[in-house]
């Protein structure tokens, strides 16, 4: 019986952790690590055009005939206004009408409270999108098809039922279940609704700023984050945050690199078996995600946004680190070589 079965990935003597504000949340954000290169301002986080990318650069995957998930949420044309607080003059009214009514005070002042935390309110506005953008968009689809086929087949061979989750396609700002977000976050995955947000610029900013370009770069972005949906899945996800208030500021990053390098390995993992499925991937392909494996490393950043890294600090994994764990599970296919990455010795990730 294997431990994927059982899925009791355990974590050795390494203990959970995770970092920054949002994991102290009863919900939690895993995203793929760009955010922090835009908060040094070395980069522009102007909002981003869809402008066609030159061909010599440009990698199609071959994915023809492939069904698109119906588990989407387009948000595109929603615009997310940030709210603005009650004063006490409001809150008055608001318990007068109440004692008017006949509600409880205290339900009163609950649902001020829960419309305050909700940060603001959805507008919809109506415009076009581009060509790049609508090709974006299926694109996307495709690949989350992609990765339910494959992990409801893999959770069905160990004896488990793949939950598939929601993909949410935005533009500038969105709501979640884990708060606010806006663009510059970058792709992330909430664990709390159980769904993955992306605003497909982000694939523009990519190969503009970052040098990360080809579908299949794209691809593994989005199978990143459906590798922590999977974490999730198998409990991984809440054993570690449970614990990542009980640890030093080094150890829980050490842990938070260990979630990134196995949610880089599961989506080796789902290329390796889409790819035996579809035969999508052509030469060249395969360079372009390790790239953008390699361009996103903690270290790779660290040192293009300041000249030099602080190891201590990393709570993603080096590019050396996550194109190894990538190519690990794109070679192999083998959900059980996660373990490895949650029990080895630190240094030897």
């Amino acid at each position: 019986m294997s431990d994927f079965k059982n899925h009791k990935w355990d974590f050795g003597e390494h203990k959970p952790h995770f970092v920054g504000r949002e994991n102290r949340k009863k919900f939690f954000i895993r995203r793929l690590h760009v955010k922090k290169f835009v908060q040094m301002k070395l980069i522009s986080t102007k909002k981003l055009t869809f402008a066609p990318i030159k061909p010599k650069n440009k990698r199609i995957m071959q994915l023809k005939g492939r069904r698109e998930s119906t588990n989407v949420e387009d948000r595109r044309g929603s615009t997310v206004k940030k709210a603005t607080g009650i004063g006490i003059g409001g809150i008055i009214m608001a318990l007068l009408i109440a004692w008017i009514s006949g509600q409880s005070p205290l339900t009163a002042l609950t649902q001020i409270a829960t419309e305050q935390m909700a940060g603001g309110q959805t507008e919809t506005v109506q415009r076009e999108f581009t060509a790049e953008e609508q090709r974006l968009a299926t694109f996307s689809k495709q690949i989350l098809a992609g990765t339910e086929d494959v992990w409801a087949e893999i959770f069905k061979q160990n004896g488990l039922t793949y939950q598939n989750p929601t993909l949410v396609l935005f533009t500038d700002m969105v709501q979640s279940r884990c708060g606010n977000a806006d663009a510059s976050v970058g792709p992330f995955y909430c664990s709390g609704d159980q769904k993955l947000y992306i605003d497909l610029s982000f694939f523009t900013q990519m190969q503009r700023q970052l040098g990360a370009s080809g579908d299949f770069s794209y691809a593994y972005v989005i199978a990143h984050e459906v590798g922590h949906h999977v974490e999730n899945q198998l409990g991984i996800l809440n054993k570690i945050h449970a614990q990542m208030n009980k640890v030093s500021k080094t150890e829980a990053n050490h842990l938070s690199v260990r979630l990134e390098l196995l949610a880089d390995f599961l989506a080796g993992v789902w290329a390796y078996h889409d790819n035996k499925r579809f035969g999508s991937l052509e030469d060249g392909d395969i360079e372009k995600a390790i790239q953008c494996a390699q361009v996103i490393g903690d270290d790779y950043l660290q040192k293009k946004a300041r000249g030099y890294a602080q190891p201590e600090t990393f709570n993603h994994g080096t590019s050396a680190q996550r194109m190894k764990w990538f190519k690990a599970g794109l070679t192999t296919g083998d959900i059980n070589g996660g373990n490895t990455i949650l029990n080895c010795n630190y240094s030897d990730l």
